[in-house]
């Protein structure tokens, strides 16, 4: 086996830029390599765990379960509250979101389990951040519009769309 080669500490701010930027060239793939090598210097280093954890939901079209569990791991990562219950959220809204791309019989109902989810922990994020960070609103308004726009999107029989809405606190 060949054997992986260790960044600089000094190339971490470098490296993260480019995780980023392959990110946004649709290259998850690579933007994990990078944050697992920043990781392998740098443990704790949040940035690299969320841009990470962001890489991972970018696979979930095409590896779901994998990257949803490996998405999970990441967020128990994180330092902060606000930061797991956001983030927490994201990953939620994204496995909704794929599975409504996915389509097929029930993924309707699958879709809103996740975004219940989704605003659970957006609601919860809210809760617990700056007045001046609105991140988990414009989220939790996100996923309020797929529920509202998409006749596809509802609860199974043991649900029903006021339930989810007035179990949270909504925002203002």
């Amino acid at each position: 086996m060949v054997e992986l080669k260790t960044i600089a500490p000094a190339a971490i701010p470098s490296a993260l830029e480019m995780a980023k930027r392959y990110r946004m060239l649709n290259e998850p793939h690579e933007a994990e390599s990078i944050c697992l090598d920043i990781l392998d210097v740098e443990p704790e280093n949040q940035e690299a765990l969320i841009t990470m954890l962001l890489a991972l939901t970018d696979h979930f079209v095409d590896e779901l379960n994998t990257s949803f569990a490996k998405a999970q791991k990441i967020v128990a990562r994180l330092n902060d509250d606000y930061c797991k219950s956001y983030y927490s959220g994201i990953v939620f809204e994204r496995r909704a979101k794929t599975h409504l791309k996915r389509g097929g019989p029930g993924s309707g109902q699958v879709a809103y389990h996740w975004l219940a989810k989704a605003l659970e922990a957006f609601a919860h994020a809210m809760n617990s951040c700056d007045p001046g960070n609105q991140d988990a609103v414009l989220r939790w308004n996100s996923c309020v519009r797929i529920v509202n726009t998409n006749p596809d999107v509802r609860p199974d029989e043991n649900e029903s769309d006021e339930m989810l809405l007035d179990s949270f606190d909504t925002p203002h």
